[in-house]
C-alpha cells in the first residue's frame, strides 16, 4: 500500500504540472507533449500493485554507505529533475563506458548539462558487441571520473541505466555517489524514445527505509 500512496502522489504531481503547463500564456516551447514510462515490467493492463513484477529499481545512497538516505529518505526535490540522455553508442567502438571525453563531447553538441539533473545512458546500439553488453550488465556504465565530473560540476543528482549495475566493483565511485546523496536508478527502459535534452524526470521510488535497492517508478515528461 505504500508504494502505491507514494505513486499516487508522484501521480497528482505530475498532473499538477501538466494542468500548470497548458494554462493560458504559457508559451509552446515550455509545454510537454506526452509522458514516457521508463519502468520495466509494467503489464500492458491494469493490475493490482501486488502483482506487478518490476526489475527497476532505485540505488539509494543508504545501499552505498549505512546512514546516508535510504530510497523512503530522499528528499522529493531530488526525485523530479531534468533529464539528458547520453548515448553510448556514440563512445568510441568497443567502449563499455562513457568518458569525460564522451561527455565533452556530448555538451558541444547539446549544451551544458543542467544543473541537477538526472542522466541517462542509453546503450542501445552497444547490443551489438557482446564483449561491450557483458561488461555493461556488470559494471556502471559511466568511468569514475566521468562521473564525478557529472556530481562535482554539474550537481548532477541521479543516474539511470537499462541494466542492473554492481557498484561493489568500484568502491570509490559508490562512495562518492553516496556521500553526495546521488543515487542510481537501474533496469530502466524506453530511452530510445527520449530526446538528448528537454525533458523532465519522475522518480518515485517504494517509500521504506529499508537500506537496499527499493523498487522504483520512473516517468519522463517529454517536449
Amino acid at each position: 500500500m505504500r508504494i502505491r500512496s507514494f505513486i499516487i502522489a508522484y501521480a497528482l504531481v505530475l498532473a499538477i504540472l501538466l494542468f500548470a503547463d497548458r494554462r493560458p500564456g504559457s508559451t509552446q516551447a515550455n509545454r510537454y507533449s506526452h509522458v514516457v514510462d521508463l519502468t520495466e515490467g509494467q503489464p500492458a493492463t491494469a493490475t493490482p500493485a501486488r502483482d506487478m513484477e518490476s526489475r527497476t529499481r532505485i540505488i539509494a545512497p543508504a545501499a552505498l554507505i549505512p546512514g546516508t538516505w535510504t530510497a523512503g529518505q530522499i528528499p522529493p526535490e531530488r526525485l523530479i529533475a531534468p533529464l539528458v540522455v547520453v548515448d553510448l553508442n556514440q563512445a568510441p567502438a568497443g567502449s563499455a563506458q562513457i568518458s569525460l571525453d564522451d561527455i565533452a563531447a556530448w555538451e558541444s553538441r547539446h549544451g551544458v548539462i543542467p544543473q541537477g539533473a538526472v542522466v541517462a545512458i542509453r546503450r542501445s546500439g552497444a547490443q551489438a558487441d557482446p564483449a561491450v553488453s557483458d561488461a555493461l550488465t556488470s559494471s556502471f556504465p559511466i568511468a569514475r571520473d566521468a562521473a564525478e565530473f557529472l556530481i562535482d560540476a554539474r550537481y548532477t543528482i541521479g543516474f539511470a541505466v537499462e541494466t542492473p549495475v554492481n557498484l561493489n566493483s568500484d568502491r570509490a565511485l559508490a562512495r562518492q555517489l553516496a556521500l553526495h546523496g546521488s543515487y542510481v536508478v537501474e533496469g530502466a527502459a524506453r530511452f530510445t524514445a527520449l530526446p538528448a535534452t528537454g525533458s523532465l524526470v519522475i522518480v518515485a521510488p517504494a517509500k521504506n527505509k529499508q537500506p537496499g535497492g527499493a523498487p522504483v517508478r520512473i516517468l519522463a515528461m517529454v517536449r
